[in-house]
């Protein structure tokens, strides 16, 4: 099947979104940190919105813990996760501007990577790397929504995944308890519900919906 013209792809998301809503998705940049469950998957949202431009960052190689969760394929195992995540956003959307980069996101350069965002998801599995980046966004972008995760292993009810919104510019999704470190596994569907409620979000906070 011969590629879609940028054209006829963007009149297809207008159909679908309302023009309006399209407008300030293509005009829109939006940060992931971290892309595996939840980066990966929240990546693949926005791409399929035409979120205008992703910055995608994380410095982790694909292995095969991830492929009962993550946006990603055998093939994909010993590649960097922002070249092997790439070309799956390219194959949805290739007229996106995608700027990747593989390297660790520290209290140092979070500012430099992400201050041209409009949002930025927190998508980090470790607690340590999740503290860190919300507060250097919260005490140095303050105005910059941050979507961040928390709690979304086992396999308890979905409905328990939800998101708050604990200060003025930060929005928590998940359930805010289940933990790895509890014994709990983490399973496709919950990890995917999970970043769809962080892309959803996003999807709100670029059209001017800023509750939750």
């Amino acid at each position: 099947m011969a590629q879609l013209s940028k054209e006829v792809l963007q009149e297809a998301l207008v159909q679908r979104h309302g023009k309006e809503n399209q407008e300030k998705f293509s005009q829109a940049v939006v940060g992931i940190a971290g892309l595996g469950g939840l980066g990966s998957n929240v990546a693949m949202y926005l791409t399929r919105l035409g979120v205008g431009k992703l910055i995608l960052v994380d410095f982790d190689v694909v292995d095969i813990s991830n492929l009962n969760r993550q946006n990603y394929f055998m093939a994909d195992i010993g590649r960097p996760k922002t070249e092997a995540l790439l070309p799956f956003l390219q194959s949805i959307n290739p007229y996106l501007d995608y700027e990747i980069h593989t390297q660790r996101v520290t209290a140092d350069n979070g500012i430099s990577l992400f201050s041209e965002c409009d949002v930025l998801v927190e998508a980090f599995d470790r607690e340590d790397q999740k503290a860190m980046l919300t507060e250097t966004i919260l005490s140095q972008l303050p105005d910059m929504p941050l979507v961040g995760a928390s709690g979304m292993a086992g396999a308890d009810s979905g409905n328990k995944i939800c998101v708050k919104k604990p200060f003025k510019s930060y929005y928590l999704c998940g359930d805010g308890t289940s933990d790895v470190s509890d014994g709990l596994g983490l399973m496709a569907p919950r990890v995917a519900l999970c970043a769809a409620q962080q892309a959803t979000m996003v999807m709100r906070l670029l059209i001017g919906e800023t509750e939750v």
